[in-house]
């Protein structure tokens, strides 16, 4: 599904990083899933928390058997926006994100002036293909801090990234980013944490003395 900060495309190229270190028994924990294009790829036992309870609600109803995506005209949009306590939390959600343009939390509704694309559609294709792999998901409604993370488990993180200057990052500073690397040194589980600047990762991680995959 279409997600701002989506790895989608580059999963192929970090999952087996993470994915060498997993054993068949292990957990796969993302405790900042989103649209759940990570652990839609990820085999066994898996878990997917996240703050937002629409995103979390829509995920839920996306891994239930036999599942299909509504259809949301601009109209009806525009009235979610407005309404969101009038629908189910899973609609909110799913306009929210894949009606939207460029995945911004009910930024405007997508659609295309040259009318050669029905992004409708394409949301509706989309999200009804990555259905049959999230079954079987937990999906939970949790932040990080306080999500019960298994024993055996192996932790991918994919935090608002730091330094950027739109909506999606200004939840999250430098302190909320040393404060998660601590939260998951005390696990003691196997950890990976995705982030755009690498050097300010690897300098939080050594000032901290904090390990990295």
């Amino acid at each position: 599904m279409k997600y701002m900060g989506s790895k989608n495309r580059i999963a192929k190229h970090i999952l087996p990083i993470m994915l060498e270190h997993k054993t068949e028994d292990m957990v796969w924990v993302e405790p900042f899933v989103g649209g759940a294009n990570m652990i839609d790829k990820v085999e066994g036992k898996r878990i997917g928390a996240d703050l937002n309870e629409y995103v979390i609600s829509l995920l839920n109803q996306m891994s239930k058997p036999n599942y299909k995506s509504p259809e949301i005209n601009e109209e009806k949009y525009k009235d979610i926006k407005k309404y969101p306590n009038q629908y189910p939390r899973w609609i909110v959600g799913y306009a929210g994100t894949q009606l939207s343009f460029g995945a911004t939390w009910f930024g405007s509704y997508r659609r295309d002036k040259q009318g050669k694309r029905n992004y409708c559609q394409e949301a509706q294709n989309n999200v009804n293909k990555q259905s049959k792999n999230i079954q079987g998901v937990k999906f939970i409604h949790s932040s990080y801090q306080d999500l019960e993370i298994p024993k055996n488990s192996i932790i991918y993180c994919d935090p608002p990234y730091l330094n950027t200057n739109d909506n999606y990052s200004n939840s999250f500073t430098k302190e909320d980013t040393i404060e998660l690397f601590k939260t998951l040194e005390e696990t003691k589980c196997k950890y990976a944490v995705s982030e755009f600047d690498h050097s300010l990762m690897y300098d939080i991680a050594d000032n901290y003395n904090l390990n990295l995959i």
